[in-house]
């Protein structure tokens, strides 16, 4: 008999290696991005964790979003696991190992691969944006953890765009809010900001699904203010939004929505492009132009 159970599933990563023997090919095709196409959008990805990959309308609906927009000359990603300051990339060089920053789960899943193409290039850019204000440290032996692997993988299966990943320096909406707009002229060079996260993030309603009344309620006022572009709202959310503390007792997982914000040109542009519930919490992801 199969088992439900997300820790040890009858078949791990299954989903995805299914993934990949259907769309590999339309991957690899994908359209380029050209500069005639305009700046990329803004993304902000509920990331999941291991499970993910065991769930194909998740998958599915990753690989989905990615085919909509040309594929981008490089994405630079921030996830909600990793806050360092100063400020700080991960190793860009082509072999540095993935971070495997779980516990608990089978053990295949420690031994998936993204082996993304050098780096090298996107990050002197990236030091050249932000160098006027801000030091960049160079992790040369971190590799992607699993809030930038793990939706990656699905979106870009074929492992052929160069990825960055940078630190949160904070978990201050603001800085974060700042450290997009920061970011937002590589937009129009073919690069894809992401912010990695989730939006809602609460193990005491997995633990206890009589609470998920306080994470729906936090996704909808989420999403109000997310269609409204209410950057003030989404920045004070620890004090505005419903049942914030229990939807997040911890910023991580909500802040990098703000870096996608700061990144974007108009922020009234936002639309929801995955809307679901998974293990009581909301994966409701946003494209913003």
């Amino acid at each position: 008999m199969a088992t439900t159970d997300p820790f040890n599933p009858a078949r791990p990563a299954g989903a995805y290696d299914d993934l990949l023997t259907r769309v590999l090919p339309r991957a690899k095709a994908q359209k380029p991005w050209q500069p005639e196409d305009g700046p990329l959008p803004s993304l902000f990805v509920s990331h999941g964790a291991p499970p993910t990959l065991d769930d194909p309308e998740w998958l599915n609906d990753l690989f989905t979003w990615s085919q909509s927009m040309p594929k981008p000359r490089a994405i630079v990603i921030v996830s909600a696991h990793w806050e360092n300051a100063p400020l700080a990339i991960t190793g860009i060089h082509t072999g540095t190992p993935l971070y495997y920053d779980f516990g608990g789960f089978h053990p295949r899943y420690y031994t998936v691969k993204y082996p993304t193409p050098d780096a090298t290039t996107l990050a002197r850019r990236i030091a050249g944006t932000l160098a006027d204000t801000t030091a960049i440290h160079h992790h040369a032996n971190r590799g992607l953890d699993h809030g930038a692997f793990i939706p990656l993988m699905a979106m870009y299966p074929a492992a052929d765009v160069p990825v960055v990943q940078l630190s949160m320096p904070s978990l201050d909406p603001e800085t974060l809010l700042r450290l997009g707009q920061r970011l937002k002229q590589l937009r129009e060079e073919g690069v894809l900001i992401i912010g990695s996260g989730f939006m809602t993030h609460s193990f005491a309603v997995m633990r206890n699904p009589g609470l998920i009344g306080y994470t729906r309620a936090f996704d909808e006022w989420a999403n109000n203010a997310i269609i409204h572009g209410d950057i003030d709202a989404l920045t004070d959310y620890a004090a505005k939004g419903p049942g914030a503390r229990i939807a997040h007792p911890t910023a991580d997982h909500f802040v990098p929505l703000l870096l996608t914000f700061g990144a974007a040109t108009d922020p009234s542009t936002a639309t929801t492009t995955i809307d679901r519930v998974r293990f009581g919490n909301s994966i409701r992801s946003i494209q913003v132009a």
